[in-house]
């Protein structure tokens, strides 16, 4: 696939990878256009916002996404934050890497999102980092299909 933007390419099959990036651990998720939906995969461990580019490789190599997805950071209002720019930082870097399109998705209240589910259906216990940062990934992946326009076909 050459541009997932076209909208001729709507139809099309794509495996989309999503990452929730922060300093200390990274949410990732895996997701496809035929149903527009997203699963969370394991957290990966950062040190300072650097991943484990290893384990991150090993992904790619697993799923083979064709379009790669991210959460950027914003304020409330809208502007960036000191943590936009690391983001800018992780996208450069993943672009570098693995040469696959990378489309940045507004992750306000992603975090909340998932933490709000993860409590409704299991209380505190159910608050784990790796299952927040998991599931804020598939929330941004899924955001980023209606962003580009996917929907589940009748």
């Amino acid at each position: 696939m050459s541009n997932l933007n076209d909208s001729s390419e709507k139809t099309d099959y794509a495996t989309v990878i999503g990452f929730d990036f922060g300093m200390k651990y990274i949410g990732v998720a895996v997701g496809q256009t035929v149903t527009c939906t997203a699963t969370p995969l394991d957290t990966i461990s950062a040190e300072q916002g650097v991943p484990d580019w290893e384990k991150v490789t090993a992904l790619f190599n697993c799923w083979r996404p064709n379009l790669i997805m991210v959460g950027m950071p914003f304020s409330l209002d809208g502007s960036e934050q000191c943590m936009t720019n690391l983001v800018h930082r992780f996208v450069g870097e993943l672009t570098d890497r693995y040469h696959i399109p990378i489309e940045t998705v507004d992750e306000r209240f992603t975090t909340q999102e998932a933490r709000q589910y993860l409590f409704e259906r299991g209380g505190f216990r159910a608050l784990k980092k790796s299952s927040v940062d998991g599931l804020s990934a598939k929330i941004i992946v899924e955001s980023g299909f209606k962003k580009l326009g996917y929907t589940i076909a009748p």
